[in-house]
């Protein structure tokens, strides 16, 4: 029973890892991507709404990856300690400044709509 729960909590703690923005290369690749396809996906039904999704995917991305890391490294070393509101806003303040980042990416257009990378605007 111990190695499937340690197996359990390190491929759960491994997703987490790769969502959570706690290396650059793992927000370039991997939370990014998946939030531009967010936005994408509902711009294609609103537009102006490119922006604002594109944050809240980036933002989904990065707190399910601090919660998943944190749930996964305490399932491989058998804690049972709640999740605390410290942890939380910490991860939240994290996620904040990236957001910075990406909004800073949005309004120079190096990220917009994907038909905007092909009319121009």
């Amino acid at each position: 029973m111990s190695w499937k729960r340690r197996v359990g909590g390190g491929t759960l703690a491994f997703i987490g890892f790769m969502l959570s923005p706690l290396s650059w290369w793992n927000d370039a690749f991997v939370n990014l991507p998946l939030a531009l396809v967010f936005a994408w996906g509902v711009s294609a039904f609103y537009r102006p709404a490119f922006a604002a999704s594109l944050v809240v995917g980036y933002w989904l991305t990065n707190v399910l990856g601090f919660v998943l890391l944190h749930k996964g490294a305490q399932q491989m070393l058998a804690e049972k300690r709640a999740y605390s509101r410290r942890e939380l806003l910490k991860d939240l303040a994290i996620s904040l400044a990236y957001t910075a980042l990406i909004l800073a990416l949005v309004r120079l257009k190096v990220l917009q709509p994907l038909a905007g990378y092909f009319t121009g605007r």
